[in-house]
């Protein structure tokens, strides 16, 4: 009885002592969020101002200051000297299919077209070969995706593996399987309707439900016709089904995208609360207009099309496939002429497909034929983007407490846009280097 009287404080002492010890080991142990110093020569940070002989020190996986102070370097941090290269936020490509990943074949006897390859793919090896499309995505300087229509959810699973460490790529904020009206016959036999397939308003909130239920980050609907070497734009979708999917999405938290090749599917699309039109030619001046008045944002995807002018018939498309394609592209280029002249917020999305991964960035000289300035199209890729996503205090830009995605680019890129486009020598994503081209190899 009477050690009872003395255990408290007893035990209380052993809490003192382990607290003591443990304090002094952790002053002697490194913090367990590794430092480092990433020196650049000129930065944009995407927030209006170019440093020069900026410093950026990173903590673990996020920035924790922007500096031109070099006593600021903590000791014993990792100093990465890019002094040479011009640092750009990590990019944003806010419309991909990362799991369409098809690779390059040389023409033989067991040669097939890229579209009968994707389609005879199991899912678990689609799955699989996206990784070197990733890998590819992430070399083109963009560390962060919107991934838009994908078979199965394997979309989700890429994602969640990227997340957890398993896959190298670019962060996914995706999809699900995007929704799309009932596009096949009617069989005796027929099971349940395809994933994202729904006709009609309470169908159209289930597969919504059915999406976000799944893991999906955004909705995806298709709003028109209009695909791969298809350039029809018909509306598809009626405006109260738009507007039921926009109501149940924005309910759960969640934006959407609305695909429309032509215009009729992006006025209602902008009118049901779209967060986004994508695709969208030859919009009328009234939608344009109420679009700067929502603030929805424009993801023209202009140079897809240029992607399949170059490999159709690798891909398989019938032929004939180039004159509408061309012409297409020439509408879409004018829409968002007109689209950037009126005040839209317009973002980067590259449509990427089968090989297109690592060509990402080439939506930005559009954007220059367009009548950007090389700064207002890297907006498109950074600020703009992480505002469409909601991720405006998280990425596209280089300041503290930003997730620590930079890129460094030989070259001036606020003169010459090209400088994106083709020389990205090293890529940083949540404080990890992902790419680094700077280093010569033996002998050169």
């Amino acid at each position: 009885m009477k050690t009872a009287k003395f255990l408290p404080g007893f035990v209380l002492a052993i809490v003192l002592a382990a607290l003591a010890v443990a304090g002094l080991r952790a002053q002697e142990k490194p913090s367990e969020k590794p430092i480092k110093a990433v020196r650049f020569g000129k930065l944009w940070d995407a927030k209006g101002k170019l440093w020069t002989n900026a410093i950026v020190i990173i903590e673990a996986d996020k920035i924790r200051a922007v500096t031109t102070d070099a006593s600021a370097i903590p000791a014993g941090a990792e100093v990465i000297d890019l002094s040479r290269y011009t640092g750009l936020p990590g990019l944003i490509d806010m419309h991909t299919h990362m799991t369409m990943y098809v690779d390059e074949m040389p023409q033989g006897p067991t040669w097939k077209p890229m579209l009968d390859r994707l389609i005879a793919t199991p899912p678990a090896a689609e799955v699989f070969l996206a990784r070197k499309g990733a890998m590819r995505t992430l070399e083109a300087g963009v560390t962060t995706v919107r991934d838009l229509g994908a078979d199965q959810y394997l979309d989700i699973a890429m994602r969640d593996l990227i997340n957890h460490g398993e896959m190298i790529g670019p962060r996914m904020f995706v999809s699900g399987c995007g929704l799309s009206i009932t596009s096949s016959p009617f069989k005796q036999t027929a099971g349940a309707p395809g994933c994202g397939v729904a006709d009609g308003v309470p169908e159209v909130l289930k597969a919504v439900r059915q999406q976000i239920a799944a893991g999906a980050d955004v909705i995806k609907m298709y709003g028109s016709t209009g695909t791969f070497d298809d350039v029809t734009g018909f509306e598809t979708y009626t405006y109260e089904e738009m507007k039921a999917a926009a109501d149940t999405a924005h309910q759960f938290g969640k934006k959407i995208a609305i695909h429309s090749y032509g215009p009729d599917g992006a006025r209602d699309a902008v009118r049901a609360g779209a967060d986004s039109v994508e695709h969208a030619t030859d919009m009328d001046d009234a939608t344009i207009h109420e679009m700067v008045k929502r603030g929805t944002f424009y993801v023209p995807t202009i140079d897809h099309n240029r992607y399949y002018v170059d490999n159709g018939d690798k891909i398989g498309y019938a032929p004939g496939y180039k004159e509408r394609l061309e012409a297409y592209i020439a509408r879409n280029l004018e829409t968002t002429r007109r689209a950037f002249k009126a005040g839209v917020k317009i973002v980067m999305g590259s449509d990427a497909v089968y090989t297109m991964y690592g060509e990402n960035t080439r939506e930005l000289g559009w954007f220059i034929k367009a009548g950007m300035t090389p700064e207002q199209a890297l907006q498109t890729a950074t600020g703009n983007a992480a505002a469409l996503l909601g991720k405006e205090k998280e990425l596209g830009g280089v300041a503290a407490g930003y997730l620590a995605d930079l890129v460094a680019v030989e070259g001036d890129p606020l003169s010459d846009i090209n400088v994106t486009l083709n020389n990205v020598k090293w890529v940083m994503k949540d404080g990890q280097v992902v790419v680094d081209k700077t280093k010569k190899a033996p002998g050169q």
